[in-house]
């Protein structure tokens, strides 16, 4: 009796027999996200821990927040969709706003809490479709692109192959460095296996690279089985609650907090409509079900991120594995936040994970993201020309916020220079006339 009325509940909860998928269907799609989207266990830790957050902790904090938020996700909106800490965002948290500006990783945590808060007032006034609106499509890609450019530099500086230069500035590294062949072996590997659809490439990548390190001798090797499974679970103690709310608030950290949320809006945005289109979540009438519900769970997962100690949580375009192999309901998502927190056993692994074994996974997502940009209209230069602008000014500036300054004002400057002045919106022109004055500031 009780194995037929579980199957009821989850029928009625999940509305399985409504959007026509099975239990069986639901958690083997679940699964296969888990295992698509697993490498962030390894890659994230690795990425924060450079802005000083200790690595336990962030082991920790990646997974408690992936579990909890995607937990959501799966109940409250009922979506097969997986949270947990986004890449780009990341980058942007470590390197720029910790790494460039040297702000303590607490401050940082400080300014995710704000635009989580920022994110979640835009979500229930409904503000966020005239923001979203405003900018135009041109723009929202090269944010895309751009970023990717700036995740894959990253990784290639993570791979030693790309070294400083005085007289260039960057110039190549030592190729027969035996940690950047084992990481371009990497990045070879997990390429060809995503060329072959391969579900889990980047994290068998991962898992190879570091096994044939551990084999050649440039990885510690496991001796006892409290190095692979935790004999006690990993912890936030060192970062939960750390958050320096005052501290991000005294900064004056106005662009940098913009450039969380706006960034979060337009990645969460776009990812959701890819996913919600791929499982059939789209009316007719073309609204989008319970959209509201998966921003809101967005929004309080990035609130969360802050107080548990990581970067700014959103939902995850690996998450269309998962629903290529069935998943429609939020069943699926229940399925990865579980597996999420079964992986808390096995915590000490990623300890064992070198850093040249998790950088190629950055270059292949940075060039992911770069296939987007035959979107562009480059034949309009009006167009064309704040899109290079914010493509290639946030990997050589090193900065999210830089791409995102350059990319508005010049839109603004160039459209009204050719008399195209109409098509700016007046949030445009707000937008543009705070980066303006940003750019003056820190100058």
């Amino acid at each position: 009796m009780q194995t037929q009325a579980n199957p009821g509940f989850l029928d009625r909860f999940f509305k399985l027999r409504e959007k026509n998928t099975t239990v069986k269907t639901e958690v083997l799609a679940g699964l296969t996200t888990f295992i698509a989207l697993a490498y962030i266990i390894f890659v994230n830790p690795n990425i924060l821990s450079e802005a000083g957050i200790p690595k336990e902790a962030a082991i920790a904090s990646t997974i408690w927040i992936a579990a909890l938020s995607t937990m959501v996700m799966g109940v409250f909106a009922n979506y097969p969709v997986a949270l947990a800490p986004g890449m780009g965002l990341n980058a942007f948290f470590a390197y720029y706003v910790c790494g460039t500006l040297g702000l303590h990783w607490t401050v940082a945590l400080g300014a995710v809490f704000f635009s989580g808060v920022l994110f979640l007032i835009l979500t229930v006034s409904h503000i966020r479709q005239a923001i979203i609106n405003s900018v135009p499509q041109n723009l929202r890609v090269a944010i895309s692109v751009g970023i990717g450019l700036f995740i894959a530099f990253i990784g290639l500086k993570g791979t030693g192959l790309i070294i400083p230069d005085k007289a260039t500035f960057i110039g190549l590294g030592h190729v027969t460095d035996p940690t950047t062949m084992l990481s371009l072996f990497g990045l070879v590997l997990t390429g060809a296996l995503m060329a072959r659809n391969i579900q889990g490439s980047i994290l068998i990548g991962i898992i190879v690279t570091t096994l044939l390190s551990m084999v050649l001798g440039y990885s510690p090797v496991p001796h006892a089985i409290g190095d692979v499974i935790s004999t006690s679970l990993p912890h936030m103690g060192e970062t939960f609650g750390k958050l320096d709310i005052a501290g991000a608030w005294n900064y004056g950290i106005v662009s940098i907090i913009f450039t969380f949320t706006v960034v979060e809006l337009f990645d969460n945005m776009g990812t959701l409509i890819g996913l919600t289109s791929k499982a059939k979540l789209i009316k007719p009438n073309g609204e989008i079900e319970n959209l509201d519900r998966a921003l809101t769970t967005d929004a309080v997962g990035t609130i969360c991120s802050s107080i548990f100690g990581t970067s700014t949580v959103t939902s995850y375009i690996e998450s269309a594995a998962g629903i290529a192999a069935g998943g429609k309901t939020g069943l699926t998502a229940v399925t990865v936040s579980i597996c999420f927190l079964i992986a808390l056993l096995f915590a000490p692994l990623v300890g064992l994970v070198p850093g040249f074994a998790t950088a190629p996974p950055l270059i292949l997502v940075g060039a992911l993201m770069m296939s987007e940009v035959g979107k562009i209209n480059f034949v309009d230069f009006s167009d064309g020309l704040p899109a290079f602008l914010t493509i290639i000014m946030m990997p050589l500036t090193g900065s999210i916020a830089n791409g995102f300054a350059f990319g508005f004002v010049s839109y603004v400057f160039m459209k009204t220079a050719v008399g195209k002045y109409k098509e700016v919106s007046w949030i445009m022109w707000l937008v543009s006339i705070a980066f303006v004055i940003n750019l003056v500031m820190r100058s």
